[in-house]
This record gives structure tokens, sequence and C-alpha cells, in this order.
């Protein structure tokens, strides 16, 4: 009798042991699909969500846009992205100094990756490496403009499906 309530321990504990190996293992495989949507609480995007790509900064200092490469956003894999820049009356920007940052609003973390600015493109085109998002869902990009004297900041708002 005591025999066997060992085993049947011994065999609870290992179970228990392999199940958790299995989820940690699987976890990066299947959190982000099903874990995603518990995670987010059901909340979708806000209703009056502007992903417009082309916005005037915070201060009304620069017109920005973006364009990704590849042209429509991949999920979970590392991208760049082309910054535009230039004065409110169509003047190109150059050489910036530009700081990038990030992250889901709703989930309360940053981007995955530190994506920087690597190089001025010219004409008030700046490249920057290592954009990816990893879930689905609401996120914001800001970028930090220093220009000269003048820095403003504008962020721009993305609903990666």
């Amino acid at each position: 009798m005591k025999n066997q309530k060992i085993s049947i321990i011994i065999t609870a504990a290992i179970t228990t042991i392999i199940i958790i190996v299995v989820f940690i293992l699987l976890m990066p495989v299947i959190g982000p699909r099903f874990l995603h949507p518990i995670m987010m609480g059901r909340e979708s995007a806000p209703t009056n969500l502007d992903t417009s790509s082309t916005l005037l900064s915070d201060d009304g200092l620069f017109q920005v846009s973006w364009s990704s490469d590849p042209a429509e956003v991949p999920l979970n894999q590392i991208h760049t992205w082309t910054l535009h820049i230039e004065t409110p009356d169509g003047q190109p920007v150059e050489n910036a100094t530009v700081l990038v940052e990030g992250g889901m609003p709703q989930h309360g973390h940053g981007l995955p990756t530190n994506p920087q600015v690597t190089e001025f493109l010219g004409n008030g085109d700046y490249l920057v490496e290592g954009m990816r998002f990893q879930m689905t869902g609401f996120w914001e990009v800001r970028f930090i403009i220093n220009s000269g004297e003048q820095s403003d900041s504008i962020t721009f708002n993305l609903n990666i499906e």
C-alpha cells in the first residue's frame, strides 16, 4: 500500500514536470495566437483611432510620413521604415536627429526591439531599422525629432492585424 502511494506521488510529480516543460516550450508558438485576446481583455483599438501615415508633429514644426518595407507592415518580422520629415511649407528637413519609441498602450509594454534611425537618405528621408510588432492589436510609434534649435515629436497609430 505504501509503495503504491509513493508510485502515485512520483507519477503525479513527473506528469506535472512534463506539463510545465511542454507549456514553456510551446508558449512562444501558441502564446501570441491564443493568449493575446485574453491578455487584451478583448479590448479593441479605440474607435476614433487615426492611423494616417502622414501627420503634423505635436507642435506643428514638422510634417512627417512613414512607409514600410515591405509595404504592408508584417507581423513578428523585423523590417525597415522610411521616415520623411519636412517643414510645414514642404521643405525637406536635413540631418535631423531622430529617436524612436513605441509600444502597445493597452498592454503597457514597449516595442520588442530597439528600432533606430541608422541613415539619412537625403531629401528629408531617414532609414529606420529594427521595426517589429510581435502581436496583433493597437500600437503606437513615436518619433522625437531634433533639427537645429527645433524639437518636436509625433506619434503614429497602427492597428496590426
